[in-house]
C-alpha cells in the first residue's frame, strides 16, 4: 500500500516537472497564440520566405555614409583576393609588408606571393601536430589536449602571429616567383586529405611509441613523416624558391634585376634594419568578458612550434582606439581583425549598426552587449584586415574607418570597406601595432606574467 502511494506520488511529481520542462499540448497551444496571423504578419512571412531576411531587413531610413573622406589615411593601391580560401590572415599580414615594400621600391602594382609562405605554414603545422602527439604521448587518447589535438591538426586559418613567425624564418618573394594555384585559391579539399594524412601519422606515433620506441626514434620517423607532407604540399602549391632573380616593374624607382633568397628580399623590402616583427610589436585586444590590463596568451595557439603561443593585451576599447589612430598619424597601417559578418552591406561596402533592421523585420529585440555576445557564442573575431584609414571628429574621435580587404576588388568600396565608429566599438577585437605607438602604461603591463588559456578557449578561433 505505501509502495502504490509513493508510485502516485512520484508519478504526480514527474507529471508536474513535465509539464514545467517540456512542451505539452497545453504550452504548445499557448505559443501558437504568439503568432496571430494579422496581413502584415502575413505580408512579412511572404516576403521573408522569397527574398531572405537580411534583403528584407534593409534599413531604408538609414542614410547611409554619404561622406566617405579620411583626414587621416595611410595610401595604397591594388587589392589581392583570396578567393575559396581561408587565408585572410596570411593576406592581411603581407598586405601590410607590401605597403612597406612599395615605398621602398616607388612600385604601384606590386604583391608578395601568398602560396610561397602557405607552403611553410601548412608544413610547420604539420610538424607542429605531429611534435605535438609525441609531447603528449604519455597521455590517454581521449584527453582533452589529445583529443584537441587529433580534432585540430591544422587548417588554413591563422592569426597574426603566424604571418610574423613565419616571414622572419622563411623571408618572402613577389607574386610572380610563386603564382597561386587552383589548390592555394580553393584549399578545403587538399587540406581534407592532409589532415586525414596526419591524423593516420599522428596515430602511427602513438602506436609506436605504446610499443616501446624511443623518443629519438620518434623524432627520426616524424621527419620520415614530414618528408610525404612536403611532396603533398610540392604537387598542391609547387616549389618554394630559394633563390631567386627579379626585376622589378618599369614603374618602380629601383629598376635593376638582382638575385635573392627569400629571407634578403623581405628584409630589404619589408621591415627596417633591425626590426622584428615579433619583438617590436604587440597585439591588443576588446575582450569585455575579461579584465582589462592584462596580458593573455594562447597555449599553444602557433603556427611554428619553435615560434611564439598568441600573446595580447586586453584593453578597453578607449585606449585600442587611441593607439591605433596614432599609428595611422604616423602612416603606419595595421593588422586588424573583427566580426565582420554582423551588419555588413555586401553591395556597399559599409559596416554599419544601422544597416538593416532586423528588430522591426521579426518583431523582436536584440539587446545582448559585447560582453554578453562573447559569453554566449554570438560574437567573436571572424576576419583579419588591413588597417588603413581614419576620420575624426573636431575632438578627434573616430567617426569612421576604412580597412583593405582580402576579397577581390569587385567587393565592396572597390576592395575596401568603411566601418562606423558605433560598428568598430561593438565588432573589433584585436589590432596588432608597433609598440612604439603604446603608452608607457601599456609597455608596463607587457611585463606581467601571461595568464594562460587553453587551446580550446572559444574566443580564440583562427582567422580565416
Amino acid at each position: 500500500m505505501k509502495k502504490t502511494i509513493l508510485s502516485v506520488l512520484a508519478a504526480s511529481f514527474c507529471t508536474a516537472l513535465s509539464a514545467q520542462t517540456n512542451i505539452t499540448p497545453e504550452v504548445l497551444k499557448q505559443l501558437e497564440g504568439s503568432y496571430t496571423g494579422t496581413p502584415t504578419e502575413k505580408a512579412v512571412r511572404n516576403a521573408i520566405s522569397h527574398v531572405g531576411i537580411q534583403q528584407m531587413a534593409v534599413n531604408s531610413e538609414n542614410v547611409g555614409l554619404k561622406d566617405k573622406k579620411f583626414n587621416v589615411e595611410v595610401k595604397n593601391t591594388g587589392i589581392s583576393n583570396q578567393k575559396n580560401s581561408g587565408r585572410c590572415w596570411l593576406f592581411t599580414g603581407l598586405n601590410v609588408l607590401r605597403g612597406r615594400a612599395m615605398k621602398k621600391l616607388g612600385n604601384k602594382n606590386f604583391f608578395l606571393s601568398q602560396v610561397h609562405l602557405f607552403f611553410y605554414d601548412q608544413l610547420e603545422k604539420s610538424n607542429l601536430f605531429l611534435q605535438g602527439i609525441i609531447d603528449t604521448r604519455k597521455q590517454p587518447i581521449d584527453s582533452e589536449m589529445v583529443r584537441w589535438l587529433f580534432r585540430n591538426p591544422l587548417s588554413d586559418g591563422g592569426t597574426y602571429t603566424g604571418v610574423a613567425d613565419l616571414a622572419m624564418k622563411y623571408g618572402v618573394v613577389p607574386a610572380e616567383v610563386m603564382p597561386e594555384t587552383y589548390v592555394s585559391n580553393s584549399t578545403s579539399e587538399f587540406c581534407g586529405h592532409l589532415k586525414r594524412k596526419l591524423r593516420e601519422f599522428g596515430i602511427t606515433l602513438r602506436e609506436k611509441s605504446e610499443a616501446g620506441m624511443s623518443e629519438k626514434e620518434l623524432q627520426a620517423l616524424k621527419v620520415e613523416q614530414l618528408g610525404t607532407v612536403y611532396r603533398m604540399l610540392v604537387m598542391a602549391y609547387g616549389v618554394p624558391p630559394t633563390e631567386f632573380t627579379w626585376k622589378p616593374s618599369a614603374d618602380s624607382a629601383e629598376g635593376e634585376e638582382k638575385t635573392y633568397t627569400p629571407q634578403e628580399f623581405f628584409k630589404t623590402y619589408c621591415i627596417d634594419e633591425g626590426e622584428d616583427l615579433v619583438k617590436d610589436y604587440v597585439m591588443l585586444m576588446n575582450d569585455p568578458s575579461r579584465p582589462y590590463n592584462k596580458v593573455y596568451e594562447i597555449d599553444y595557439d602557433r603556427h611554428v612550434y619553435d615560434g611564439h603561443n598568441w600573446l595580447y593585451v586586453n584593453l578597453p576599447i578607449e585606449e585600442l582606439e587611441n593607439i591605433a589612430i596614432a599609428s595611422l598619424k604616423d602612416s603606419c597601417q595595421m593588422y586588424f581583425s573583427c566580426d565582420v559578418g554582423k551588419f555588413l552591406d555586401r553591395n556597399v561596402g559599409i559596416l554599419d549598426l544601422n544597416n538593416f533592421d532586423y528588430e522591426s523585420l521579426l518583431g523582436t529585440t536584440f539587446g545582448m552587449n559585447k560582453k554578453q555576445r562573447i559569453e554566449s557564442f554570438d560574437s567573436g573575431s571572424s576576419h583579419a584586415m588591413t588597417l588603413m584609414a581614419v576620420d575624426l571628429d573636431k575632438d578627434g574621435k573616430a567617426k569612421k574607418w576604412k580597412v583593405e580587404n582580402s576579397w577581390g576588388s569587385d567587393s565592396g568600396q572597390n576592395g575596401y570597406i568603411i566601418m562606423t565608429g558605433e560598428w568598430f566599438r561593438e565588432y573589433m577585437f584585436r589590432v596588432v601595432v608597433n609598440r612604439k605607438y603604446c603608452p608607457a602604461s601599456v609597455l608596463e603591463t607587457l611585463k606581467q606574467k601571461p595568464v594562460r588559456l587553453p587551446a580550446w578557449d572559444p574566443m580564440f578561433s583562427e582567422e580565416d
